[in-house]
C-alpha cells in the first residue's frame, strides 16, 4: 500500500530531547497530559505533503496512531483554495514556471497563499476530542466570551486559536511582538503585516493543514499573489522583522514547546515516519532518511 522513496532533506534539524513538562506552565487534566507526537520532515513537495496528511488522517480516525504534529517545509507551490479568485494569482504561467513556482487548486477553504522554502509549515494530526476547553481558552476580541467552563471536545474557533497562541508565543521568543487582528485569521506584527497563515480542515473531529509560518521566506514571492485575497496588509516575515537570518532548527524547536504549553501536552519526538507508523516513538538522533509516499490519488480537502 505504501513505498519507501528517498528524498533530499534540504533542512537538517538537530538532535532534540523529551522536552520537561514538570514546568508550572503545563496544566494537567484529569491527572494526565496528552502525547503529541512530533515528526520533522525536512522539504517536501506539496502533493507528497498533501497525501502524507491524508494518511495519517485515516490512521488517526482508526486510532491506530496518536496526535502527530508535522513539521516540515515545501518546495514553492501557490494553492487555491475554494474560495479563491483567480485574478489573486498575478504572475503568468510563465513567470511561475521560470521561478519553479507549482500551482495547485485545492478543495480547501480560503483564497491564495505561498508556501517555500525558509517557511516553517505545520500540519497537526489531532483529533479535537482529546483536549479540553477551560475557563482560560483563548478568545478574540470580536469573539462571544459566552461558553462553558468545561467542555470536552475543542471546537474549531477554540483550536485555531490555539495555533495562534503557539506561533505568538514563537515569536515573542524571538523578541517579535505580535498580536490578533479581529476579523483575520493568523498572526501579525504591531504594524499588521502578516507573519503567519493559518488554514485548517476538520472531519469527524480530526484535524488537518494547519499554518506556515515566515521564518527567512522570500517575500518577493508573495508579489506573485494577493496572499490571502487581502490587499491592504503586506506580508513580513521574522527574518525581515529582526533583520537576520534565523536558526530553522531553532524556531521550529520554539514551535514544538509551544505546542506543548498551549495544548497542555507532552511533546515526544519520532525519528522517522516508520517509527511513528509502527507507533514506535523516542528522541531522534539524527534527521530522517526516509519519507513514505502514499501510492493512491486520495481526494485532497483543504481549509
Amino acid at each position: 500500500m505504501i513505498a519507501v522513496k528517498d528524498l533530499c532533506i534540504s533542512l537538517c534539524f538537530c538532535v532534540s530531547v523529551v522536552q520537561d513538562f514538570a514546568s508550572e506552565r503545563i496544566c494537567v487534566i484529569h491527572g494526565e497530559l496528552n502525547l503529541i507526537s512530533v515528526v520533522q520532515l525536512g522539504t517536501v513537495d506539496y502533493a507528497t505533503g498533501l497525501r502524507l496528511q491524508q494518511q495519517l488522517v485515516a490512521l488517526r480516525k482508526e486510532e491506530k496512531i496518536g496526535d502527530v504534529l508535522l513539521l516540515l517545509e515545501h518546495s514553492p507551490v501557490i494553492t487555491l483554495g475554494r474560495n479563491a479568485k483567480a485574478e489573486n494569482v498575478v504572475a503568468s504561467r510563465e513567470l511561475l514556471d521560470r521561478r519553479g513556482v507549482e500551482l495547485f487548486e485545492c478543495d480547501r477553504g480560503g483564497d491564495v497563499t505561498f508556501h517555500g522554502p525558509g517557511q516553517i509549515v505545520g500540519y497537526p494530526i489531532f483529533d479535537l476530542r482529546g483536549f479540553r476547553v477551560g475557563a482560560d481558552a483563548f478568545v478574540r476580541p470580536d469573539e462571544s466570551k459566552t461558553r462553558p467552563v468545561l467542555r470536552k471536545t475543542l471546537g474549531a474557533v477554540e483550536f485555531v486559536r490555539r495555533l495562534e497562541d503557539v506561533l505568538m508565543r514563537t515569536c515573542a521568543d524571538f523578541a517579535i511582538p505580535t498580536k490578533r487582528v479581529p476579523g483575520l485569521t493568523g498572526v501579525w506584527t504591531e504594524n499588521e503585516a502578516k507573519l503567519a497563515a493559518i488554514g485548517v480542515h476538520i472531519s469527524r473531529f480530526v484535524t488537518s493543514h494547519g499554518f506556515a509560518l515566515n521564518v527567512n521566506t522570500d517575500l518577493s514571492c508573495f508579489d506573485l499573489i494577493v496572499p490571502c485575497g487581502i490587499t491592504s496588509k503586506p506580508v513580513t516575515s521574522m527574518q525581515h522583522e529582526l533583520g537576520r537570518t534565523l536558526d530553522l532548527n531553532a524556531v521550529a524547536e520554539s514551535i514544538s514547546r509551544n505546542f506543548g504549553v498551549v495544548f497542555q501536552s507532552q511533546i515526544l519526538w519520532v525519528d522517522t515516519l516508520d517509527a511513528l507508523l509502527g507507533r514506535t516513538v523516542g528522541v531522534p538522533m539524527q534527521a530522517p532518511k526516509e519519507l513514505r509516499q502514499i501510492r493512491q490519488e486520495d481526494d485532497s480537502t483543504w481549509a
